[in-house]
């Protein structure tokens, strides 16, 4: 049971009891009131100074706890105490991970301003306090419970207005034409030879360390491991989830023009806006979830951030500073990679590689996109790598390899969780993300075009959490349920 339930079993089990001659009725509700205002009092110094992180959706009214698309899958199915438990500590520990960096994100006064009268140990553990305090009051009754089941949703990063004055039924048809045409040219890219490739550059390797041997059955008893909690969502740890990192991690293989075409380190610049650092070659990581039937799938996810895709001429409207891609690593129950997946950090250019255990479900008879399938992988021996290979200028993916030579420069990793808080030159700290998830400087020309589709800022960089992945349709990257939705799998 966790810390929310059995405070909230001890304050129920409180209110029955008879007030003492001399006692005051209203301690417990001044002490709520206390925390509903410190809560209040951060989350304005956090708007004004523009610092609000947008990765997590916020739940009205309950201040401590944000949701993503997994933890809303489980809206009407975390029944029971330990479920239900599990379920608003998760989002609880959302919220956590959001208001640590947008506490240090604030402006030094602000922040001081905020820790005044506060208990030695900091906002942090105040804060946590109430989330125990006020969740156990909120969340007291079966009503309660359920209205929070009824909350727990995610907007989505589609403006409806926008389809609605843009005749979306309408314009989506040629948009859905392109897109074809761009699958078209796209899997014609696929298909060529590899040593026909037009090479812009130089090839340059971009290498993981090594990550040593495997050992029989070490994935599946790490995850095993793992999943012991009441949602059976694979929590690996520590050392636990290194050596999962390291033993997917991808080679990359990138068709270097110029400097736009290195792999490096997002930081902060004078103008307080992220840009790369190109000496620094770097992956971000971090774990996410698919859902498929009755199972929570762990996925790797590995990012790397480049200077820019250069405009071709004035007329790109798809050129523009900053570029991303990130790649995605679908394990099945035994770790053995199910599906692979890439979008650019736009959100744009969502491809599929299955491997043998997974085959693509029938097309749906709908405009809508579907999963653009442009290569399928073999089964990844123990001690291969999948190496990806990039265009140089658009950074698209031009094949996907299965190799076990990954010698190249070496690359580091960190956490991407990172980058919702670098430090800035002026001596603070600021998130690489606006509160709407974008990119501040990374807006592209499409937008003007593009903008009936009802994608938000369509082009631009973007916070996990934020990616729209289809012009026609609705479909996110993080959806629960997107893997299963185009694949069926084969998880034994």
């Amino acid at each position: 049971m966790t810390r929310a339930l059995v405070l909230l079993a001890l304050l129920v089990s409180a209110g029955g009891c008879a007030q003492l001659p001399g006692q005051p009725a209203t301690t417990g509700m001044d002490e709520a009131l206390r925390c509903e205002q410190m809560y209040a009092a951060v989350d304005r110094a956090v708007a004004q100074a523009a610092v609000a992180d947008g990765g997590a959706a916020r739940i009205q009214g309950l201040p401590y706890l944000r949701v993503d698309r997994l933890l809303a899958s489980f809206a009407e199915e975390a029944e029971g105490a330990d479920q239900f438990g599990a379920w608003v500590e998760r989002m609880r520990a959302l919220d956590r991970t959001a208001r640590k960096a947008e506490l240090a994100n604030l402006p030094a006064a602000d922040r001081a301003r905020l820790a005044r009268s506060r208990p030695a140990d900091g906002i942090d553990a105040e804060l946590d306090r109430c989330a125990d305090l006020l969740s156990a009051r909120d969340l007291a009754t079966e009503q309660q419970r359920d209205a929070l089941r009824g909350q727990a949703r995610v907007p989505d990063d589609y403006d409806t207005w926008k389809r609605v004055v843009g005749l979306y039924w309408i314009t989506r048809i040629p948009f859905a034409s392109g897109v074809r045409d761009y699958q078209t040219q796209a899997q014609a890219m696929f298909e060529r030879p590899l040593q026909e490739l037009a090479a812009g550059g130089s090839l340059v390797t971009y290498s993981p360390a090594e990550a040593g041997a495997t050992l029989p059955g070490e994935v599946e008893t790490i995850l095993a491991r793992a999943r012991r909690n009441p949602l059976g969502i694979p929590e690996p740890q520590g050392e636990d989830a290194d050596r999962l990192f390291a033993l997917f991690a991808p080679v990359w293989i990138v068709d270097q023009h110029d400097e736009n075409d290195r792999i490096g380190t997002l930081v902060l610049g004078e103008d307080r806006r992220a840009r790369v650092d190109a000496v620094r070659p770097m992956v971000y990581r971090r774990i996410a979830y698919t859902r498929y039937h009755d199972q929570v799938l762990l996925q790797l996810v590995y990012s790397v951030w480049l200077p820019a895709r250069p405009r071709t001429s004035g007329l790109d409207l798809l050129g523009g500073h900053l570029d991303g891609v990130i790649w995605r690593v679908t394990l099945g129950p035994e770790g053995i990679p199910l599906v692979y997946d890439s979008i650019h950090s736009c959100g744009c250019y969502h491809q599929f590689f299955p491997t043998p255990r997974a085959e693509l479900l029938p097309a749906q008879d709908t405009l809508d996109e579907q999963a653009f399938v442009p290569q399928r992988l073999p089964a990844v021996a123990a001690g291969d790598r999948v190496a990806v290979r990039l265009e140089a200028g658009t950074h698209y993916i031009q094949r996907v390899l299965v190799s076990s030579d990954t010698r190249g420069v070496g690359y580091a990793v960190a956490a991407a969780e990172g980058l919702r808080s670098l430090p800035d030159p002026a001596g603070g700290h600021r998130s690489a993300f606006r509160p709407d998830g974008i990119v501040p400087g990374s807006e592209r020309g499409e937008r003007y075009l593009f903008w009936p589709m009802g994608v938000r800022e369509p082009g631009a960089m973007r916070q996990w959490g934020r990616h729209a992945t289809a012009f026609v349709g609705r479909r996110h990257f993080d959806d629960a349920r997107l893997i299963e939705r185009y694949f069926t799998l084969r998880l034994n």
